[in-house]
């Protein structure tokens, strides 16, 4: 038996993103299985898992079922302790826990805004008061997070952990409607998607078309598609 995670859609769900990249990023083995996000069938499909109602769920190989994805990545630090999914020093796993808290609770600005999607990188977008704040906080996490870590590019704490899974569709969003951000941001932002795991995620969404287009915006932009 293997998890079983259920997820919405791969263009713009950011929870999605965020679910299976803590299962493919660390090679734990996983079966993915999305419901209908945007067909109407979502609370059916996710029946089997209540009083589970939004993705990512997760059912353990022993049946259990966990919502909400800090619940998830904690379950999976426990039950994989050697995948390296928080940072080993304490004071790194500390403060990534506090990353990942403050992401899931905040930034409703941003989130509300600037919906994730890989359709397109967007020109022309003025962000408002407000996603400037969140922009703003999200640099002074970066910064505090490698002020501990001593880690001046590159991931947050040194190697790969759930901080950056919990940041990718935050740099998604930042990317796709040309946020302004500082240089290292950028790089950091430009980094978290092209990892191998998010390419073959990238690519998976392209495959997908919709009609209408959730979200779209009437602004210029370019195709974001993922180069071979």
């Amino acid at each position: 038996m293997t998890y079983d995670l259920f997820l919405g859609d791969r263009m713009y769900s950011s929870w999605s993103l965020r679910g299976w990249l803590m299962f493919d990023a660390f090679d734990i083995p996983v079966t993915p299985r999305f419901v209908g996000l945007y067909t109407g069938t979502m609370a059916d499909d996710l029946a089997p898992l209540a009083p589970a109602r939004l993705v990512p769920a997760l059912r353990t190989p022993e049946g259990t079922v966990i919502g909400e994805s800090l619940a998830i990545a904690e379950t999976l630090g426990e039950r994989h302790p050697d995948a390296g999914l928080w940072p080993a020093d304490p004071a790194g796993r500390a403060t990534a826990r506090w990353l990942c808290a403050e992401m899931v609770a905040g930034f409703r600005e941003l989130r509300g805004n600037c919906p994730m999607q890989f359709q397109r990188r967007y020109q022309g977008f003025v962000p408002s008061e407000g996603v400037l704040a969140d922009l703003d906080r999200i640099e002074t996490l970066w910064a505090h997070a490698r002020a501990i870590s001593g880690s001046a590019e590159g991931w947050l704490f040194g190697a790969y952990s759930l901080a950056d899974v919990f940041y990718t569709p935050v740099a998604a969003r930042i990317i796709g409607y040309g946020l302004p951000v500082s240089a290292g941001a950028g790089a950091y932002c430009d980094a978290l998607l092209n990892t191998p795991s998010v390419r073959a995620w990238r690519r998976e969404a392209g495959a997908v078309h919709y009609d209408p287009e959730p979200y779209a915006i009437d602004l210029p932009g370019e195709s974001w598609s993922v180069p071979d």
